[in-house]
């Protein structure tokens, strides 16, 4: 992205009366030769606001730089990335912050719920040490206090006998129990922001309901502001406040979640959205059902296209989208990166 695109791109976010928790400006991730700023990119001037309290939904297809997004946010890439850009939180630039800091705000300030608990808890520590070294890291309480607020947290996030569970180890748990615990670990500093990523990926749909349902009302009593990472767009309907789209490692569009839901204002998002299975879509004579799809696949990072990175799969591409998109103020509280944004009527998910 040029220096002028990132320029417009910032001067056309939209404003909020106060300032928001996080702010992210012109995010870019490349992984390869450390010389220069070469290598892949994976994402590009990625840019989004998120409020105290609010519960933000980003969405895309598999490989469009949803979850590596969230791993810069918490600088938990590894060496061979290089991150440019700006994250602040609350003021501060987590970009800028030594690993030491970093170390500080990560469960105090800012907390990461991982797509799959059985990896990213340690098996060789029980369910209590490992919600209770947060504790001790951030909050230096008594062996005892530490316990009392462990047992809380498990209670807190509808473990059932939390003073047993605590003593269990990962594997004695079930999926749903562990992926409760991992976000009880998530919770018990009290976080001014948590990053959800595909949280309920590996459950039944029961406790995936439960496990939303928990994250919302959690959000709701303690102002905690959530980033849920997922391609579930049910989730987000349910859940979110607002939702942003990514798409090959761009965002095209940011709005309130109703609004994108019955009015998308970019092809890809009507896309999306046309591509949920519906019982009554597509009902022909024969009985068979036939689903909405979007056509060709996502531009390989190492071969993306000049201009518009959707215009080879856009059915409403034309003349000029050859040429590189900015994100742009559509509405009160709305951007998309399209050059069409404005003459377009495209469907929603009711249509």
């Amino acid at each position: 992205m040029s220096a002028d695109a990132g320029l417009v791109e910032a001067a056309t976010r939209p404003s909020t009366a106060a300032a928001p928790l996080l702010s992210v400006s012109d995010l870019g991730i490349a992984f390869g030769p450390r010389r220069g700023f070469g290598g892949v990119r994976v994402t590009e001037g990625v840019g989004f606001d998120i409020a105290r309290g609010e519960r933000v939904g980003l969405v895309g297809e598999s490989g469009c730089g949803k979850t590596v997004t969230g791993l810069a946010l918490m600088r938990l890439l590894p060496p061979t990335a290089r991150i440019d850009g700006q994250v602040m939180l609350d003021g501060e630039n987590l970009l800028k912050a030594s690993p030491s800091r970093m170390r500080r705000l990560r469960g105090a300030k800012i907390a990461m719920i991982f797509q799959e608990p059985m990896t990213a808890l340690d098996p060789v520590f029980t369910i209590g040490e490992q919600i209770g070294e947060a504790l001790r890291i951030h909050k230096p309480v008594s062996k005892a206090e530490e316990r009392e607020r462990v047992i809380e947290a498990l209670a807190e996030v509808g473990i059932p006998a939390p003073a047993r569970r605590a003593q269990e180890y990962p594997h004695q748990l079930s999926g749903g129990m562990r992926q409760r615990a991992m976000i009880a670990m998530a919770l018990v500093c009290r976080p001014e922001l948590i990053i959800a990523d595909e949280p309920t990926t590996a459950l039944d749909v029961t406790i995936q309901a439960q496990i939303m349902d928990l994250l919302a009302r959690l959000s709701e009593d303690t102002g905690t502001a959530l980033l849920f990472i997922t391609h579930d767009l049910g989730v987000v309907a349910e859940t979110c406040t607002r939702m942003i789209t990514m798409y090959a490692g761009q965002v095209v569009e940011d709005a309130p979640v109703d609004e994108a839901l019955m009015r998308p204002r970019h092809p890809y998002t009507s896309g999306l959205l046309r591509s949920l299975p519906q019982l009554n879509r597509g009902l022909g004579e024969d009985g068979r059902r036939s689903f909405a799809f979007i056509p060709g696949r996502v531009p390989s990072p190492m071969a993306m296209p000049e201009g518009c990175r959707f215009r080879d799969r856009c059915g409403f591409a034309e003349a000029g989208c050859e040429r590189p998109q900015v994100l742009t103020d559509v509405g009160p509280q709305r951007r998309a990166r399209c050059r069409r944004t404005e003459e377009l009527t495209l469907p929603g998910a009711v249509d």
